[in-house]
């Protein structure tokens, strides 16, 4: 299936030329299989485009790994429908899964994907990335085959048998990671069943990953289905406008503050509020502080864009975090590498606009349970006239200001052959490839040391420039979330910035994007091993064990060298190894006019970090150990812990890790 193939419009109830139609009855009912129902029903759901002057499919399409427990019952049903639905066939359940999350998210939320598995293994590999969509609030509908409902074969091949419980299957397990999870035991159950998990899918305080696991005996049984069941609709989506009182509240906390700050969370995205935020912040003077997943919500050249906050912040967010006495958390659940582990912005008030109240009951705050743009416009119509403190305003502008040299000083740093670079080098050379690099390309990362730089040194021009994986922080999500980026925007450029760890976990999908036409550029950080957790490591006194290549058990042979640039090739892209920056710089530029996914290795130093901002994160160290390094990073670490504890003792910001 090529690229365009995957966004071309189709008539909702077509099928495939010469697929058998399906045989209505008297009473308006069709006769259908359970799996041609599900995905009939899945292909006749609509969404308005992002111009709003038509309709386009909300699913874009189902990836599927076939086998036993899915290839008969839900691969024929595909088959059918594979014009207006297509099946994408993946390499890994849960790097498919990851893409099809990525693809959500890419859309803020407004077209999704399905994916479907065989039983065992083939089910449990999407367990890592139902837990991934859980924790970030997105939307994927995950069918994995089941056991027959019957029990005729039983045990059947792959079977998990709960000794306690015969109508447990290894899909339960999905139950703690789903927001909707059901099984679907008789045909009828659809009926039910499919209506709850779109609702799920397209509500912003539900939002997260749907299971619906399938049977297969149940997959091929037919039952007469309402015909109108499968009437082409267009999608509404769900999302609570604010209460007056909540409101109110919100505005008598705000009229007060004389030094507030707006945090940006990803719910600025998904509601599309970038505008909104921009106005709001202009309007009443009050700088903007940006979360890993709310990154892009401002122009990076904003006057009031103070770049990003907290563990992996700039020094302007955290500063203006620490002394501001009011902080405006909107769409963001607010958790410890935004907020130092409790310990940054512990003096504010905190005001948290949010469309589920769960994530808003954070940090004590004040919670107003509504639309991060529909709450923004109810605020500004609220507060005419008011303003923040105008030296609080001045100060954010000129630190806001001072950090964006800052960071042109970092990525344009003058290269010395004898010093290996680090990732501020290679981020800097990546945007210098493209004149438009800030507007056009869209970054993807998700773990390691890369998620801190790209948070503190990316310049995102425009909403969804910036696609980092953090709340699941999941190894392996970086080149299938890549793939996922490309095909929800295959007119823009997708760089995935990985390092050497994360592309062993996974890099199957490279072979996925070639064979779609879905270009990605992959550029791959060699450090030798898992440097990020090796320095944290060291900051808690540990000696450097199991991380880096050079510190593991090792046999004769020693650790092996690996070729990435060669491996890539064996998987259909072109790739090549840069040997500095200079070489970076020219290969990306080979890379942008390459016909397919190219990846570029380049070797880096896995110790170098941008030491600008930062703020401190609690890792518990022990307290009890042979070593002095363990014994002193412990009494650091108490004394952390008794700042939080009494913010008041102390007026000077947290030490940085």
């Amino acid at each position: 299936m090529n690229q365009r193939a995957m966004h071309n419009e189709h008539h909702d109830t077509a099928s495939a030329s010469d697929a058998t139609p399906a045989r209505p009855l008297s009473g308006g009912t069709v006769r259908l299989t359970t799996a041609q129902a599900l995905v009939r029903y899945l292909a006749a759901q609509r969404v308005t485009t992002e111009d709003g002057n038509g309709t386009e499919p909300l699913f874009g399409g189902v990836f599927a790994i076939f086998g036993h427990g899915n290839v008969a019952g839900m691969g024929e049903a595909l088959y059918q429908h594979r014009e207006e639905l297509p099946t994408l066939r993946a390499h890994n359940e849960q790097a498919m899964a990851h893409s099809a999350i990525a693809y959500a998210k890419a859309h803020f939320r407004r077209r999704m994907m399905a994916v479907t598995t065989s039983i065992g293994p083939g089910a449990t590999n999407l367990l890592t990335a139902a837990a991934l969509a859980h924790v970030n609030r997105l939307p994927v509908l995950l069918l994995p085959g089941d056991i027959f409902v019957s029990r005729a074969p039983d045990p059947v091949l792959q079977q998990v048998e709960d000794f306690n419980d015969g109508g447990v299957s290894a899909n339960d397990a999905f139950k703690p990671v789903s927001r909707y999870f059901d099984r679907i035991v008789h045909p009828a159950q659809l009926l039910s069943a499919l209506p709850r998990a779109l609702r799920v899918l397209t509500d912003a305080a539900l939002c997260g990953p749907v299971t619906l696991a399938l049977p297969q005996d149940v997959q091929a049984q037919a039952w007469d289905f309402p015909a109108d069941f499968f009437a082409p609709r267009v999608v509404r989506f769900h999302a609570p406008a604010p209460r007056v009182d909540e409101l109110d509240a919100a505005c008598a906390r705000l009229r007060h503050a004389k030094r507030p700050l707006i945090v940006a969370g990803g719910g600025v995205l998904y509601s599309r509020a970038a505008d909104a935020l921009h106005r709001f912040a202009t309007t009443h003077g009050i700088p903007v502080a940006e979360t890993q997943a709310g990154k892009s919500s401002l122009a990076w050249n904003d006057p009031l864009n103070a770049g990003a906050l907290g563990v992996t912040g700039s020094p302007a967010a955290n500063a203006l975090a620490h002394d501001a006495d009011c902080v405006l958390a909107i769409g963001t659940r607010l958790q410890d590498f935004t907020t130092g582990s409790n310990t940054l912005f512990t003096q504010a008030d905190v005001i948290a606009i949010n469309a589920n109240a769960f994530d808003g009951l954070k940090h004590r705050a004040l919670v107003v349970e509504a639309d991060a743009r529909l709450a923004l416009d109810a605020l500004a119509e609220a507060l005419p006239g008011w303003h923040a403190e105008r030296t609080w305003t001045a100060r954010a502008h000129k630190l806001a200001s001072g950090w964006r040299d800052t960071v042109g000083t970092l990525t344009h740093a003058p290269q010395r052959d004898t010093v290996l670079p680090y990732e501020g080098d290679v981020i800097g050379a990546v945007q210098r490839s493209s004149a438009h690099s800030a507007t056009h390309d869209i970054v993807v990362c998700a773990a390691g040391t890369l998620p801190a730089e790209l948070h503190k040194l990316w310049r995102a021009g425009k909403p969804g420039a910036y696609h980092v994986e953090y709340g699941y922080s999941c190894m392996g999500y970086e080149i299938a979330g890549g793939l996922g980026v490309k095909l929800a925007r295959p007119e823009r450029d997708v760089i995935v910035i990985l390092g050497d760890g994360s592309y062993l976990m996974m890099n199957s999908e490279i072979a996925t994007s070639v064979m779609l036409g879905a270009k990605l550029i992959i550029v791959v950080l060699d450090n030798r091993g898992f440097g990020c957790i090796n320095r944290l490591q060291q900051a808690c006194g540990g000696a450097p064990f199991n991380n880096l290549l050079e510190n593991c058990v090792q046999g004769p042979l020693g650790a092996p060298h690996i070729d990435f640039a060669a491996h890539a090739r064996s998987l259909g892209a072109q790739a090549e190894h840069a040997s500095n920056i200079a070489e970076l710089e020219a290969a990306l530029q080979r890379a942008r006019d390459a016909d397919r996914t190219y990846v570029i290795s380049i070797d880096t130093d896995p110790a170098r970090t941008t030491d600008d901002g930062g703020w401190w994160w609690e890792v518990a160290v022990p307290e009890v150990s042979s070593r002095d390094a363990v014994r002193d990073a412990r009494a650091q670490y108490d004394a952390q812990l008794a700042a939080r504890a009494d913010p008041a003792a102390s007026d000077e910001p947290a030490d940085h890790e």
